[in-house]
C-alpha cells in the first residue's frame, strides 16, 4: 500500500475547539478522532450532527489522517459489531483517509477499560490480534497502524517485550506502525528500572513499517509518570524524533494536546500562553521535519512552491 508524506499536523480535539485556531494554521495534515466524531452505535447516522459542519471546513483545508481510541479492534467482542467497524470504516471512506491509526488496548462496548488494559505481549496474542488486525485493514481499505501504548502495569501472562509483540504483530498481519515516542518515554520512566529500554524498542520494531508519529508532553503524579498531553512536548522526544526521522520514512508527525490550559511545571498557563505552546511546538516539529527531508517534502511547502 502506498503512504503518502505529508509532514507536520495536529490532532483535531474537540476540548480544545472552543480556543485553538485550528482552521487557521498552516498544516500539512489534521488527525481526526474518530471517537470523537461519530454517532452512537444506536442510531441511524454515521457522524455527530455537532461535527458535520466543522469536519466538511475541516476536510475543505486539510489532508484527513484517521485514528480510533475507541474501536474495539483487539477486544473479544465479534470485530464486526464494533465501532470500529460500525463506525469507523464508513467515516474513513468518507474522508477519503490515507491510513487509519488505533491504540494497541484491550476495549470493549463499555469503553471503560481501555486506557488501563495494554494488550497482553504473548504468542498466542500476537496469532489472535493479527489476524482481527489484518481483516479490519482489509475493510479500511486502507493501511491500518497500530500505536504503541503508554501503560503503568504489564498485561498479566505477558511472555515477550512490548516491541517483539508489535514486530511480530506487524509481520503477520501486514499492517503497519503508528509510532508514539511520548509513550515510549512515559514506559521508560515508569518501566525503566525493570528493563524497559527505548533502544532496544526502536532497534527491535520494523522502522520501514512506521507511518505516523505522535509527539505530545505529560508529567509526574504521586511517582507515576502520566501521558496527559497537558504541556509541551517533553524535551527527550524532540531528540527521539531525530532519531527516528534519520531512520524512518513517516508519512506525519502529529502532535498532541488535551488541556484546555496547558502547564508548564505545576503553573498552569493561561489561553494566549498555551496557544503559543503549541505553536512553537508546531513550528519545532517542522524544522525537525524539514532537516531530515528537506522543506520541499511537507505538502503545505510544496503547495506554496506550486
Amino acid at each position: 500500500m502506498n503512504v503518502p508524506r505529508l509532514g507536520v499536523g495536529i490532532q483535531f480535539n474537540p476540548a480544545l475547539m472552543g480556543w485553538f485556531p485550528f482552521l487557521d494554521q498552516s498544516l500539512d495534515a489534521l488527525e481526526m478522532l474518530f471517537d470523537g466524531m461519530m454517532a452512537p452505535l444506536d442510531g441511524p447516522g454515521m457522524m455527530s450532527p455537532s461535527m458535520i459542519d466543522i469536519m466538511r471546513e475541516a476536510a475543505a483545508r486539510f489532508p484527513i489522517i484517521g485514528h480510533s481510541n475507541y474501536g474495539g479492534d483487539f477486544g473479544f467482542d465479534d470485530l464486526m459489531s464494533t465501532p470500529a467497524v460500525q463506525r469507523h470504516v464508513p467515516l474513513a471512506k468518507m474522508f477519503n483517509v490515507p491510513w487509519v491509526a488505533n491504540h494497541c488496548f484491550y476495549s470493549d462496548a463499555s469503553w471503560s477499560d481501555v486506557w488501563s488494559s495494554p494488550l497482553q505481549f504473548s504468542r498466542a496474542e500476537v496469532a489472535r490480534v493479527a489476524l482481527r488486525a489484518r481483516a479490519l485493514q482489509d475493510l479500511y481499505g486502507v493501511p491500518l497502524a497500530h500505536e504503541n501504548a503508554a501503560y503503568y502495569r504489564t498485561c498479566p501472562g505477558s511472555d515477550m517485550p512490548e516491541e517483539e509483540f508489535l514486530a511480530r504483530v506487524l509481520e503477520q498481519s501486514g499492517t503497519y506502525l503508528h509510532l508514539d515516542l511520548h509513550n515510549l518515554y512515559a514506559n521508560a520512566q515508569n518501566h525503566g528500572a525493570s528493563g524497559y529500554s527505548i533502544a532496544r524498542f526502536l532497534d527491535t520494531i520494523p522502522l520501514d513499517r512506521v507511518i505516523n508519529i505522535h509527539m505530545a508532553g505529560g508529567r509526574w503524579i504521586d511517582d507515576q509518570y502520566h501521558d496527559l498531553h497537558d504541556t509541551k512536548v517533553a524535551e527527550a522526544v524532540w531528540d527521539l524524533l531525530d532519531d527516528v526521522l534519520s531512520r524512518a520514512r513517516p508519512g506525519a508527525v502529529i502532535l498532541e494536546y488535551e488541556s484546555e490550559a496547558l502547564r508548564s511545571g505545576e503553573e498552569t498557563l493561561d489561553t494566549a500562553r498555551s496557544i503559543d505552546i503549541i505553536l512553537a511546538d508546531l513550528e519545532r516539529g517542522r524544522t525537525a521535519w524539514d532537516h531530515a527531508y528537506g522543506p520541499e517534502s511537507r505538502r503545505t511547502t510544496r503547495q506554496v512552491a506550486a
